[in-house]
């Protein structure tokens, strides 16, 4: 009897996912502005990623909005848009996905556009108060035009315009001093 030498079976190499769950709470973390932790969790799905054209566009999306959400950048796409209008997150987040399924895209730019299109999902899902980002918060509450009056006509305090003028309260003549010249 003649045996015939097998072949060992050919391993196929499964490419492993980016874990959903990880850069899901990436873009959470960023839209709150928690850059420290943020910044481990990009760390970790950075060790998760295979070296691949698409993953390292997809990387360079996510440290991409690192960046500009930490900076403020003024010129940058997340300080343009206004992340609680959910109808044009949606819009954002369908050209992405359509720049995805691009066949004239590399696979950089399709992770890219992935990368973008997650995240715009991610915003979609969130409940996010406010008008335009972090705009509403630095506003300074209006105060009343009272408050600011009673300062003025209050003559036991000091203020800012006096302070200035290099008068202080001690070197201010009282009424009667006045009355004497």
């Amino acid at each position: 009897m003649s045996q015939k030498k097998r072949k060992p079976p050919k391993l196929v190499v499964v490419k492993m996912p980016i874990p959903q769950a990880l850069v899901t709470r990436y873009f959470q973390l960023i839209i709150a502005r928690q850059f420290t932790v943020a910044e481990r969790e990009l760390e970790k799905l950075k060790q998760k990623m295979q070296k691949t054209e698409w993953n390292r566009g997809y990387f360079r999306a996510l440290y991409g909005m690192y960046l500009s959400r930490k900076t403020n950048d003024t010129y940058a796409f997340f300080s343009k848009i206004d992340l609680s209008d959910k109808p044009t997150v949606h819009a954002f987040r369908r050209e992405f996905l359509d720049h995805t399924r691009n066949g004239l895209h590399g696979d950089f730019d399709r992770g890219y556009f992935s990368a973008w299109a997650d995240c715009m999902r991610t915003i979609g899902r969130m409940d996010i108060p406010g008008a335009h980002n972090e705009k509403a918060e630095t506003e300074v509450p209006d105060v009343p035009k009272e408050g600011i009056e009673t300062l003025k006509t209050d003559k036991s305090q000091a203020t800012i315009a006096s302070f200035f003028d290099g008068k202080s309260k001690a070197e201010e003549p009282g009424p009667e001093e006045t009355e004497q010249e």
